[in-house]
């Protein structure tokens, strides 16, 4: 039909896709291996276009700039179907990866790179794999209740209207009131008072009572303790357990690229600055080898460019001890104030200075300080 031009019927292509996806397996000894169908893009594509791209000045400028519109296309289009996908996580190691093995291959045989900067480089990005190992783990989800151990939401409701007369239930009301994910008072007095009544704490997609800063994210399908993001990079949410992990191997992350971006430039452009070389370098395009490694630096410093974005933006939430999700809700509900440029949105609500939230930010995953009867009262 689409050859003759005739008009496909709906859900003809959705169904095709979902066809190829089905039938894309590899064969192994326990039977065929299904391949997610969002992994393969940036296997094949990206070496393609990076050769490509390395044959000319002009190809390199074309397939530069468009690579970060379309991985931002896909992405808008993956987040607005709601949808979890690989290809990111995919695109990241692949491109780790790759950019190794083109130093290893094009930079290091010249002779200019010595084997302690190989050896650093090296350790730098397994530093990062596991600090990105460590950030896949549990995110600090909430157990989801049984099904025959679902409270209800008008029961809950009514005990919240009787007061604290309903025993336990009144108590740990006041204490969840009281101690926000484990910042009990004495710790830099960042006690902060939750808003009364169940009804703004309940989750209706997991059924269950959330403590405060929880949110549910609704493409892991999960309500998640202190939810900052849900990170398509990783593939997975940010939150309490997993935060400092993930602050880690951003930083990893940017510390390894520019140090391997800054050998690379000394090597192919020798005897001009890093921020010279990389706009111009006469001798970049004068064999292939060189066009390869310089079009793979530009490739590094405008993935470098974005997770620094990310990176700056992260540390300025923790400055003011705000998630992302509180200030997107902030800005929604205009109960924000834009600080910085608009860099970060202060809630108001938790900062309690810069060296206190940083601790608290140092303290996440631990488990939460005990308090006694008299004091929870």
């Amino acid at each position: 039909r689409w050859l003759t031009c005739k008009s496909l019927p709906p859900g003809a292509l959705e169904r095709i896709a979902d066809t190829i996806a089905d039938r894309l397996r590899v064969p192994w000894f326990s039977g065929a291996v299904k391949i997610n169908v969002s992994l393969v893009p940036p296997l094949v594509l990206l070496p393609v276009f990076l050769h490509v791209a390395a044959l000319h000045f002009l190809l390199g400028l074309i397939i530069l700039t468009s690579l970060p519109v379309v991985v931002l296309w896909y992405y808008y289009l993956t987040h607005r179907r709601k949808e979890r996908t690989l290809f990111f996580l995919s695109l990241g190691l692949f491109s780790l990866g790759y950019m190794y093995y083109v130093f290893l291959r094009e930079v290091v045989p010249r002779g200019h790179v010595e084997h302690s900067q190989v050896v650093t480089l090296t350790c730098g990005l397994i530093l990062m794999l596991a600090a990105l190992s460590r950030a896949k783990r549990d995110p600090g989800y909430l157990p989801i209740p049984a099904g025959n151990e679902k409270p209800s939401h008008q029961g809950l409701h009514n005990k919240s209207i009787r007061g604290s007369s309903g025993g336990l239930h009144g108590i740990s009301g006041a204490a969840s009131s009281r101690a926000v994910n484990g910042e009990a008072k004495g710790y830099c007095s960042m006690s902060a008072e939750q808003p009364a009544g169940v009804k703004k704490d309940w989750c209706t997609k997991c059924q269950l009572v959330r403590p405060a800063r929880t949110g549910h994210c609704r493409l892991c399908g999960r309500c998640v303790r202190r939810l900052d993001h849900h990170c398509v990079w990783i593939n997975s949410c940010v939150g309490e357990q997993n935060h400092q992990a993930f602050i880690l191997a951003l930083s990893f992350f940017m510390l390894t690229s520019v140090y391997g971006i800054t050998l690379t430039l000394h090597t192919i452009c020798r005897g001009r600055s890093l921020f010279v070389a990389l706009f111009y370098c006469p001798g970049a395009y004068s064999d292939y080898s060189s066009a390869l490694s310089f079009t793979c630096v530009w490739y590094c410093a405008i993935v470098t460019a974005g997770m620094g974005y990310i990176l700056l933006i992260q540390l300025l939430n923790i400055s003011y001890n705000v998630t992302e999700r509180e200030a997107r809700l902030a800005l929604r509900d205009n109960t924000g104030r834009r600080l910085l440029g608009g860099l970060v949105i202060d809630t108001g609500q938790y900062n309690r200075g810069l060296l206190c939230n940083w601790g608290h930010f140092l303290s996440l995953g631990a488990s939460p300080p005990q308090r006694s009867a008299e004091d929870i009262v």
